[in-house]
């Protein structure tokens, strides 16, 4: 999973993703524009969608760390089956 900045509103999903040196501006899961900065891409999402009423600073939002969910990935081995008696 990449860094990224989360916020939740009552329209969606707003997130802003690390994607190399660039920055993404998501709303759910539909890219709205690239940027060289979180900073910037915070700035345009809040003048597209001012009735969202976006915080104003980046540190207000959720950071979520690269490979912050490492741990939870799905296993490429084969599950356990429990059978049901009967």
């Amino acid at each position: 999973m990449l860094a990224q900045y989360v916020y939740s509103a009552k329209i969606g999903m707003f997130r802003i993703v690390r994607h190399g040196r660039r920055w993404r501006s998501m709303l759910d899961m539909q890219e709205v524009d690239r940027h060289d900065s979180a900073e910037s891409a915070l700035e345009a999402l809040r003048l597209n969608w001012p009735h969202a009423r976006l915080p104003a600073r980046i540190a207000d939002w959720r950071y979520v760390p690269e490979l912050a969910l490492a741990h939870s990935r799905v296993s490429g081995e084969p599950a356990t089956r429990w059978r049901l008696a009967g």
